[in-house]
């Protein structure tokens, strides 16, 4: 069973800072790549940022210069680190994770329960 916990979401003022945490857990024999997605309501779930195993990362347009991913893989956790927040990064936030189970030969992915991001102008 894999389950990844998700936490540091909140509400914050425009201009202030969040940083989200996410630890997976269970019979894990790798992992791929983990990041952050975040779906606002009446829209779609978007890719906010991206980190693989070999450290490289991906951002959205939309955050690029606030936001920065980071990972701890001992733990096998993704960290968001979120500056400069604005009223339009208001959403619920995902916890994504691209990887392999012990025993299993393909990947899969999981998600998150989701954490909360409410930004007030």
């Amino acid at each position: 069973q894999v389950q990844l916990v998700e936490s540091g979401g909140g509400l914050v003022q425009a201009g202030g800072s969040l940083r989200l945490s996410c630890a997976a857990s269970g019979s894990i024999f790798s992992i791929n790549a983990m990041g952050w997605y975040r779906q606002a309501p009446g829209k779609e779930r978007e890719l906010v940022a991206v980190i693989t195993s070999g450290g490289s990362t991906n951002y959205a347009d939309s955050v690029t210069g606030r936001f920065t991913i980071s990972r701890d893989s001992a733990k096998n956790t993704v960290y968001l680190q979120m500056n400069s927040l604005k009223p339009e990064d208001t959403a619920v936030y995902y916890c994504n994770a691209d990887l392999r189970l012990n025993r299993q030969i393909r990947r899969n992915v999981y998600w998150g329960q989701g954490t909360q991001v409410t930004v007030s102008s």
